[in-house]
């Protein structure tokens, strides 16, 4: 509850005419003064009136890429007995305030408001809660209540699209890494029957043709498995135009699609943060199949499966669903070298594919000979650098570098790099 200027001075006014009514027996200015206190009084009665509110939100769409539109609907009702007279009410929406009307709202009726939600950037937005403030007819006090929760809308970066994703690999007992079909089970030949064959691999056709029965010999290969790396961490992004790195956001972009085209091909892809979030759990979700401010924060590896998640959230705005989710609220977080070295010592040791996607800024060009240690424990290993000044000499680290200077040119790239 807060007493306006108006309230304050009728206030002092008040105190000042009753000390010098009665101190100089003016009853007069005795009476102003217990006028003036009584309207103090009426208008704090006033306003400590709670109207009775209810809020519903509803995000149209809740999830968009960045630039499409999105919008929220807002529904106040009024489920008291009296008029919400004297009412002000404002929606928040990101960094900015809507005004919603309630001024006046009968009993029983409802008011709703549709309002444009920013989508020029990645990231999440809150919505709401709604702020009702009630101010007494003389406008001496004014108190603000919340009402309703809060709602995101995540704005995922764009997707650019990629025709094609990396062959898997197979690996040998004896070391050797082959490159593979897409297919986890592939037809090689047909042979004879032998005792002990399972009738259902029989190929019915064939043996009519050939006058004895003959069984499909099936090759077991390995599905591509890609693992999409991340670096979030502000000192590979140096270069900001109005507090945001542009490299940072190209290498989202560059991300989304890497993921969106393996969840397209029904390919296991999963999501890896070089310095996530210090709210982050250390694992969020199990299975790996379906898709500005500077904080500070321990290396991390994030694996989406199926499209849904446990724990985690952005601000407390609820959990991720899906990696387009977490490169919605993906930010910048403290961190050098060591960060990085204690990220890929994980990569690994756990050997999450065989295709590793490495996306990063020009900050980070002198890490990129930790990248290529990776090159034994991942077949494949492509570094995609975004925003840097000049190309990286061919050969760096044994890598394969796409020099890009968006998520755009990368996919215009992609199409060559895609089998190294």
């Amino acid at each position: 509850m807060g007493i306006t200027a108006r309230g304050v001075g009728l206030l002092v006014a008040a105190v000042v005419l009753l000390g010098v009514g009665f101190r100089y027996a003016y009853p007069e200015l005795t009476v102003l003064g217990a006028a003036a206190g009584v309207a103090v009084g009426y208008a704090l009665v006033t306003a400590a009136w709670r109207p009775r509110l209810t809020v519903e939100r509803v995000a149209d769409p809740d999830r968009v890429a960045r630039g499409e539109p999105a919008a929220m609907v807002l529904t106040v009702r009024n489920t008291g007995r009296l008029r919400a007279a004297n009412l002000l009410a404002e929606d928040r929406c990101g960094g900015r305030l809507v005004p919603v009307p309630v001024l006046r709202l009968r009993p029983g009726r409802d008011t709703e408001v549709r309002y444009p939600v920013p989508t020029r950037r990645r990231g999440v937005v809150p919505v709401g809660p709604l702020r009702v403030t009630r101010r007494d007819p003389l406008g001496l006090v004014a108190l603000a209540r919340a009402y309703g929760s809060t709602v995101p809308v995540w704005v995922h970066p764009r997707i650019h699209p990629l025709s094609a994703v990396p062959t898997g690999a197979g690996r040998s007992l004896d070391g050797r890494t082959d490159s593979v079909p897409h297919g986890s089970i592939t037809f090689d030949s047909l042979r004879e029957y032998v005792v002990g064959d399972e009738l259902r691999r029989v190929h019915w056709r064939t043996s009519a043709r050939v006058g004895e029965l003959m069984v499909r010999e099936n090759v077991d290969t390995s599905l591509p498995r890609l693992v999409v790396v991340l670096d979030n961490r502000a000192a590979a992004h140096p270069d900001r135009d109005a507090g945001v790195a542009e490299s940072f956001e190209s290498g989202c972009e560059a991300a989304a699609s890497v993921v969106a085209a393996a969840v397209r091909e029904d390919l296991p892809v999963s999501l890896v943060l070089v310095a996530p979030a210090a709210e982050e759990p250390a694992d969020i979700a199990d299975g790996a199949r379906s898709p500005r401010g500077v904080r500070r924060a321990e290396p991390q590896v994030l694996r989406d499966g199926s499209g849904s998640t446990r724990g985690g959230g952005h601000a407390g705005l609820g959990a991720p669903r899906s990696p387009l989710d977490r490169l919605a609220a993906a930010e910048l977080a403290e961190g050098g070298a060591d960060v990085l070295r204690a990220a890929l010592t994980r990569l690994r040791q756990d050997r999450l594919g065989d295709t590793l996607v490495f996306l990063t800024g020009p900050g980070a060009r002198g890490d990129l000979g930790h990248v290529g240690a990776l090159r034994g424990a991942y077949p494949s290993v492509l570094v995609g650098m975004f925003g840097a000044p000049e190309p990286t000499a061919p050969g760096t680290a044994g890598l394969v570098v796409v020099d890009a200077a968006d998520g755009a040119e990368f996919a215009a790239e992609w199409d060559g790099i895609r089998r190294w």
